[in-house]
């Protein structure tokens, strides 16, 4: 989706808790600006930018979509999925989570759980059987959330799969 093309709201349009999760383009002026909001928080946290090839093709329908959760009508939380192949809980028909992320403002919320939950639908409904995701030993709250949602550790993958605090996990879906 490019930008000239709008934004897709989904079914849920209005998910329980107030965020309204919308599918964007990559591209999408809300997502760029809380893509980089992500990125800065990497910075704070790893002392650099998340590196991970991502090519904006990627989170387009059926291969992956890009999500945008707003709160009264500002942006505040992405989540995206893309086709991984990885192989996880006993399949190759995986896809990877990629942006999850919700402003400080609005965490505490729920906001992240819920767009989980959607990314999962989501992409199951794109005929995933599994997800899987890579986040960083310095980021224990993404780590909670993911193992209180049901996500199991894999091996490492991906493009910090050999790196000592590199976390990966994975959830069968569908």
């Amino acid at each position: 989706m490019s930008a000239g093309e709008g934004r897709v709201r989904t079914s849920d349009e209005r998910v329980p808790g107030g965020l309204e999760i919308v599918r964007v383009g990559y591209d999408d002026p809300d997502a760029a600006r809380l893509v980089e909001e992500v990125q800065e928080e990497y910075v704070r946290r790893y002392g650099g930018r998340d590196e991970s090839p991502v090519e904006p093709a990627e989170f387009r329908p059926p291969g992956g979509s890009f999500f945008v959760g707003y709160e009264d009508g500002v942006a505040v939380a992405t989540g995206a999925w893309r086709r991984s192949g990885v192989e996880a809980c006993g399949t190759r028909a995986t896809a990877e989570v990629k942006r999850m992320y919700v402003v400080p403002t609005a965490q505490r919320r729920g906001h992240a759980r819920r767009m989980l939950a959607h990314l999962e639908a989501s992409a199951a409904a794109h005929r995933s059987e599994a997800l899987v995701l890579e986040t960083g030993a310095l980021q224990p709250e993404a780590m909670a959330l993911y193992e209180s949602a049901g996500y199991a550790v894999i091996p490492g993958f991906g493009h910090y799969r050999d790196s000592p605090i590199n976390r990966c996990y994975a959830k069968r879906i569908g």
